[in-house]
């Protein structure tokens, strides 16, 4: 008798595959709209979620977390408002040209939605009426609404994954505590009872296209591709 796949056991929402909801109690936001002003940064500890290392910053309306810059230290004074200098906060229309951002907005007051991985910042590359370019850290450029927020800076924590976890218990801890799935199997090596994918039988994969409202046990292949096919030159 076949088993469920992994995406309809996911979906059950068993023990083995439950989020560790304390790991997210810390939400990365940004102060109310209105708020301007000198802060401080309280503390800076680690976030078992977040690849980047979590600023507790004091203003006169309360706390509020963001992720640390790099260089960032504790008693730090940063500016809400008008950025000068790294760690700082402000909208978009009031950065420079080339600055370094990270934590981005995608629309003004939502708290930061964009870069905001160890390591990474986005740049400010033009102006044009009300809205902002930036160059991403993918190399595609987005423009934005020019009241959105984001920090001066490089995110903190950069060269993580230059350490080797050595170990596949250390792995599993890592991605254990992130609820991300972890080891995967591969579908093809699967018994044909527990993955349309499997199996071995000359390891040729049957491609399949699965719609966009299938239930979790039909998700497999590709999922509502924009194009299929070897892309021509």
């Amino acid at each position: 008798m076949g088993k469920r796949i992994i995406q309809q056991a996911r979906g059950h929402g068993s023990l083995t595959y439950r989020v560790r909801r304390r790991a997210y109690r810390f939400r990365i936001c940004y102060p109310a709209l209105n708020i301007e002003g000198k802060a401080k940064v309280v503390s800076i500890f680690d976030s078992p979620c977040h690849t980047s290392p979590l600023a507790k910053i004091q203003t006169n309306s309360g706390v509020f977390y963001n992720p640390a810059c790099s260089g960032m230290f504790e008693g730090q004074e940063i500016v809400i408002g008008k950025p000068a200098k790294d760690g700082d906060i402000g909208k978009l229309k009031d950065i420079p040209v080339g600055k370094q951002i990270f934590n981005i907005e995608a629309y003004p007051g939502d708290g930061g939605k964009f870069v905001r991985t160890s390591g990474l910042s986005a740049t400010i590359t033009k102006k044009v009426e009300d809205k902002v370019g930036i160059l991403m850290p993918s190399k595609r450029e987005i423009f934005l609404n020019e009241n959105c927020r984001a920090t001066l800076g490089v995110t903190a924590g950069a060269g993580r994954k230059e350490k080797p976890f050595v170990k596949a218990g250390a792995k599993f801890y890592a991605m254990k505590t992130r609820n991300k799935f972890w080891p995967r199997t591969s579908a093809v090596k699967m018994n044909v009872i527990d993955h349309p994918f499997g199996s071995g039988r000359g390891k040729r994969i049957k491609s399949k296209i699965a719609k966009r409202n299938v239930p979790p046990g039909a998700k497999v292949g590709l999922l509502r591709p924009r194009r299929t096919g070897r892309k021509k030159r």
